[in-house]
């Protein structure tokens, strides 16, 4: 696989994500509002590379489809983490649901504006690593499921 067939591989993948994740969302925050975004991240993870790896089949069977599939899911991985660090970086303050549970838990007063610092970086940065850790598993399991089926050796997609 060239590096613009991994570009358009990965463009494709998060933009079909993307979409899956919309639609995810809308349907599973209202059931449950905790656990439901991150199930629909999931479950589009594993769809949208699964339908890139079906149209991207030809093509990443052109060379090894480990390699192949090891480039698409690598770089994903880099672009959504960067992504979510973009994102959540940026628009993440958790100060007052935590705020508010160290005070039911403690009886006390607020952290200090370093606490709530350290505590949003190191809360972005975890998420940040669960999502390219979730990116490289369902990429790679939806790819190598969806790169399954047979191609001829006219076709190249």
């Amino acid at each position: 696989m060239k590096f613009s067939d991994v570009i358009v591989a990965v463009a494709s993948l998060l933009v079909v994500a993307w979409l899956f994740n919309a639609v995810l969302n809308f349907a599973l925050i209202p059931v449950s509002t905790s656990f439901g975004g991150d199930l629909a991240f999931i479950l589009s993870a594993l769809v949208s590379a699964m339908i890139v790896g079906y149209v991207f089949a030809g093509k990443i069977r052109e060379e090894s489809r480990m390699a192949s599939i090891g480039k698409v899911v690598v770089l994903s991985a880099l672009v959504m983490m960067l992504i979510v660090w973009a994102t959540g970086g940026a628009t993440a303050h958790y100060s007052a649901w935590v705020d508010e549970n160290l005070k039911n838990m403690y009886n006390t007063t607020s952290w200090a504006t370093v606490d709530w610092f350290w505590f949003e970086m190191t809360l972005t940065m975890a998420i940040t690593a669960v999502y390219g850790v979730f990116t490289l598993v369902f990429g790679f399991l939806g790819l190598y499921a969806g790169s399954m089926r047979k191609t001829s050796a006219k076709t190249n997609v």
